[in-house]
């Protein structure tokens, strides 16, 4: 007799063979994974790689991650992993309106920012000054070797390559994935303003006139138009695109965040010491990579010791990170018994 759990997610195959979009990825028609799995009779794959990732280790330490303020005094104000749900979130709305595939999308969102460094660009930034490290690169070399005991997470190639691709300079194969980095965009601008007038940084009145003309002048309101833009501007067509107006008043706006927030507010003075930790710890472990952790010192077997060392401080959090320097570089107190 037939297994009825075998027709489950054949009965999604299904769904979205007839009701997607022709320009969807269809999970049936995935070109897989670098080593074959035997399918699941519950879940498309793609559905598969979202648990992966939710259950993954690194995606738990996105909470303790900064997203833009580094240690910000209030319960608030954003994390890299309300970030990303906030990205998933969007990327889903705009997916379910053009009819593309929600699962792939949500996959991509959950795992594109697994990579990033503790204290966020600031920790990348600070990696960059000696090696060519990328949070994108980063978060692909998560899922396919750092993640469950350094064996990789064997995701599908589409997830795979919207994670690698979702910066702005990325070429996503999918339509899926072009929604993800335009879903990157819309979040980052619109909760970076968000947290920025929280933190007394700017006010939304300083937001320039002819960007929230276009765009809306409520935090909510904004991100609506700028969904509703894409949507419009997309549907029926085999590219993901904004109107020209959304296009420039993002653009605008984000280099007006980067003026008065990204680079020059008070309340990024902080992070040219977390730059300098984090600077000081890879010159540590460089030079003396026996004192990488076990699991870390065997993969410099396989790797050079610089990719390792970086795959070690990107997974840090910021509290592991300034632990480990302050276990490394502090003087602890003491006291004749």
């Amino acid at each position: 007799m037939e297994n009825k759990s075998n027709t489950y997610s054949s009965i999604t195959y299904e769904i979205e063979s007839k009701y997607l979009s022709k320009y969807a990825q269809q999970s049936i028609k995935t070109k897989g994974r670098e080593r074959p799995m035997e399918s699941c009779p519950l879940r498309t794959e793609y559905q598969r790689d979202r648990d992966r990732i939710i259950h993954c280790k690194a995606f738990r330490r996105l909470k303790h991650k900064t997203q833009v303020f580094l240690s910000p005094e209030g319960d608030h104000y954003r994390t890299r992993l309300t970030h990303t749900l906030e990205v998933s979130q969007i990327a889903r709305t705009i997916c379910r309106a053009l009819r593309l595939n929600e699962d792939l999308a949500e996959s991509i969102a959950l795992g594109h920012d697994l990579g990033h460094t503790p204290f966020g660009h600031a920790g990348e930034s600070a990696l960059q000054t000696f090696t060519d490290f990328e949070h994108n690169k980063q978060s692909l070399r998560v899922v396919d070797v750092l993640e469950y005991d350094f064996k990789g997470m064997n995701l599908t190639y589409e997830v795979r390559d919207g994670i690698y691709n979702h910066k702005l300079s990325g070429k996503p194969c999918t339509l899926e994935g072009c929604v993800v980095s335009y879903a990157d965009r819309i979040a980052y601008i619109n909760h970076d303003i968000d947290d920025a007038v929280r933190a007394g940084v700017i006010s939304e009145t300083d937001l320039p006139e002819s960007y929230v003309r276009v765009l809306g002048k409520k935090h909510g309101l904004r991100i609506n138009n700028m969904i509703m833009d894409i949507v419009q501007n997309s549907n029926g067509k085999d590219r993901i695109a904004q109107s020209d107006a959304f296009s420039n008043a993002m653009t605008g706006l984000r280099q007006f965040m980067f003026d008065k927030v990204y680079i020059k507010s008070y309340a990024k003075t902080e992070e040219s010491k977390a730059i300098d930790m984090i600077k000081y710890l890879y010159e540590h472990f460089t030079k003396s990579p026996d004192k990488l952790p076990t699991p870390y010192r065997e993969l410099t077997d396989r790797f050079k010791t610089e990719q390792v060392v970086c795959d070690y401080i990107a997974n840090m959090t910021d509290r592991y990170a300034i632990a480990t320097f302050e276990n490394l570089f502090i003087p602890k107190s003491w006291s004749k018994i």
